[in-house]
Order: C-alpha cells, then structure tokens, then sequence
C-alpha cells in the first residue's frame, strides 16, 4: 500500500517539475526563443488547456482501466514533451511541446488520487489526498532551485533533456510497481450510495452515464468551483509570472525572488495537514471555514502589493507568498467534495471535472496577464515595468469573484441535496 503510494507521489513530484519548470527560467525562454509576453503566456495557457481538456477524458478512463495504465502513458507523453522542448527550433515546436507535456500532466494526479480511494481506509482520504498534494509540490522547488541552476552551467538541450530521461524512468517505475487494486479486490467494484446497487464500469454507456451523474450532483460542482478560485493566482505566479514580477518589476536579484517563491512552496507544505484535518473534522463546513477565508486573504494581500506606493517591501512580498501558498491546500477542499458525493464507480470523472476547473482559471489569468502587460507596452523583458505588472495583475479579481458567487450557489445546492438546508417556499 505504502509502496505503491510513495512510487505514484514520487511521479507526481516529477508531474510538478515539469509542469512548472519554465517558472524560473522564463526569461530564458523568452530570450531564447525571441518571444513577446503573449507568446510566453501561450507556452503556459495551452499546455493548461490541454491539461484542463484532459481531465474528464481522464477520468472515464480511469473509472474504466485503473491507475496504472493511464500513469504510465502520462510519463510517457510528458517524457516525449520536455524531449521536443529540448531540441525545439523554434517558439512553434516549442509551444506544441507544452501541450505534449499537458496530455501527460493530465494522467498523473487523478491516478494517484484514484490509488488513494482505492489502497486506503475512507476516513484518511483527506488527509492522504493533502499528503498527496503537499509532497507533490516539492516538485516545485526542483523547478525553482536546481533546474536553473543546471541550465545556466550546461544548456537548454541538457537541462529539459534530463527531464525526459527522468520521464523514461519514471515510466519504467510505475509499470512495474504500481497495481490498480488491492489483490483480495477482483474489479473495482463500488456501491452506489444513493441506491445501493454495486456497479463495475465495463461499457460505454457506463462512461458516459458516469460523467451525466457526476455533473448532476452539486457537490461535484461544487467541488469544480471550489478547484476554479483557490489556486488559480498561485499558478499563475509559481508557472511563469511571478519570477518576472519580482526581478523585472520589484527589483528582486534572482536569488531573493528564489526565496520568496520557496516561502511559497515550504508555506503549502505546512498548511496543507491543518486544512486536511479541519476537512475531515468539518465536512459541512469546508467552504465558510477553509476555502472562502483563503480566498479573501488571497485578494487583500495582492490588493496590498499592486496599491503599494513603489517597490514592495520585502517582508509583504513574503506575505504574499504565503497568502497564495494557502490556495493550494484550500483547492485540495475541492476533491474532498468529490469524494463525498461521488461513489467510486464515478470517482475518477469527478474528480476530472473537479480538477479541471483549477487549471480553467490559470490558463484564463496567465493569458490575461501577459494580454495586459502587451497592451501596455511592456511585452517582453527589456520593457517590464512595475506598473505595467499591477495593472496585469488587477485581471485576476474578475475571476475570484465570479468563483466565489458560483461556491456560495452550488454549497446552498449541496446542503438541501444533503438535507442541512431547506428550499424556500413559494408563498
């Protein structure tokens, strides 16, 4: 059981690697590759897109052969993805790179969240998944310190070249350590808890009834919701603008920018068991006590740091790392949800859906970022400014807000389906 975790959360590690690993080498790839901020935002928003298109195709795939599978042709694609962005001649291949490379990402965290439901009691499930989460994000320091570090002491071939290596391995690994189900479980078999009936997705039909009933239940979206506003500015920064940000435009030297993207990762690391404890003691009220609180905290903070009189002070830089730090664990609420109102039979579709509405949201803001700052004038490197970047940033506040009105909607839905909240009568 252990076994198989640690091998699935050690390639969701390498997942997080290469998913951010343009996060500090941005500028590089923008010199490399002589591309303004709209084209470097379409290295992030399409391979998202991809990502984000995948989730549900996933997920019915998933339901229907199990992790080990649909992990191994993840590694694979993402291998074959950072093997073409070693060697890209062009912004063009490059771009297509990055979507080869989301097709892969796709596979990899529903699989180990499937794994989680499967190999582990219920009642550890919200913690397991945050565990899952938490260890996953040191895939992120390997982006921000040592990969950097590699490309400007080889090159651009060697660096993303190791990736892909690393990708082949890993491909290696999880076919040959990783099982679908425990050995006294013949399928995977779930019974549904609203009718009782055990089911085994074996049929088209099937897939396609599991994903009408997942989208049905307004736990499930409100789980997408849930996934769609917490996380979405701490990938936008962590993925490709906040490096930029903090050296281009707060006047950072890389190394201080470094330290305070990894304030970022170490404070997910710590919030992520204190919101899944509080998850799993308090599943009615996940969204007033946990996710709505970090999404204002998320918006105060950076309304702080854009209205800031000149350059920001270091220590509400650092401030604003940790707010965003706390979108990670908050977004992991949502497949809590998913998990909730979804037998297994279903699972992996909804959590598809749900995991599909975070990168929704990052692929919308880091496009609408670098649209504004080219609007401005500030498009690529030479001419970044700090009030070009503040006005970019202020585009992410449509999306917090849309995301919160549609959390407050689907929890009411949720909470009569449930019974903890009556319908309003028509007098």
């Amino acid at each position: 059981m252990w076994l198989i975790w640690i091998v699935g959360v050690s390639a969701y590690v390498l997942s997080i690697t290469n998913r951010t690993s343009l996060s500090a080498v941005g500028v590089d790839a923008a010199h490399l590759f002589q591309a303004d901020a709209s084209t470097l935002s379409l290295f992030a928003v399409l391979q998202l897109a991809v990502y984000g298109l995948m989730q549900i195709p996933v997920g019915l795939l998933l339901d229907r052969y199990g992790s080990r599978p649909i992990m191994v042709a993840g590694m694979l694609l993402m291998a074959v993805g950072q093997l073409v962005m070693a060697f890209a001649p062009n912004v063009g291949v490059a771009i297509v790179a990055r979507m080869i490379l989301g097709a892969g990402d796709a596979a990899i965290f529903p699989g180990v969240l499937r794994l989680v439901a499967i190999w582990f009691p219920a009642q550890r499930g919200p913690l397991m998944a945050q565990l899952t989460g938490i260890v996953g994000q040191l895939g992120q320091l390997v982006a921000i310190l040592p990969l950097p570090l590699l490309l400007h002491s080889t090159s651009w071939s060697v660096t993303f070249g190791s990736l892909a290596g690393l990708g082949v391995l890993f491909t290696v690994l999880v076919f040959a350590l990783i099982r679908n189900r425990p050995p006294e479980l013949a399928e995977d078999v779930s019974v549904n808890t609203d009718t009782g009936v055990i089911r085994v997705v074996t049929s088209r039909a099937d897939l396609r009834v599991t994903l009408r009933e997942a989208l049905a239940h307004p736990g499930t979206r409100l789980g997408f919701w849930t996934h769609f506003t917490t996380p979405f500015a701490g990938t936008a920064f962590m993925m490709l603008w906040g490096i930029p940000f903090l050296t281009n435009g707060e006047g950072l030297s890389i190394g201080t920018a470094s330290l305070v993207t990894t304030v970022y990762v170490l404070f997910g690391i710590l919030f992520g068991p204190v919101l899944g404890t509080l998850s799993a003691r308090h599943p009615t009220s996940r969204s007033l006590m946990l996710v709505l609180p970090t999404i204002a905290l998320q918006v105060v903070v950076w309304l702080a740091v854009i209205l800031w009189p000149g350059q920001a002070p270091l220590w509400l830089l650092i401030l604003l790392a940790i707010a965003l730090a706390t979108g990670g664990p908050a977004s992991m609420v949502a497949f809590d949800h998913a998990r909730t109102h979804n037998p297994q039979h279903r699972l992996s579709t909804a959590t598809g859906v749900v995991n599909g509405g975070g990168f929704l949201a990052a692929l919308i803001a880091i496009f609408l970022i670098g649209l504004a700052l080219d609007l401005q004038g500030a498009g690529t490197p030479a001419t970044y400014t700090l009030d070009a970047f503040r006005w970019a940033f202020v585009t992410q506040v449509p999306l917090w807000a849309l995301g919160t009105v549609f959390i407050i909607r689907e929890r009411r839905l949720t909470r009569r389906v449930l019974g903890l909240e009556r319908r309003p009568r028509n007098d």
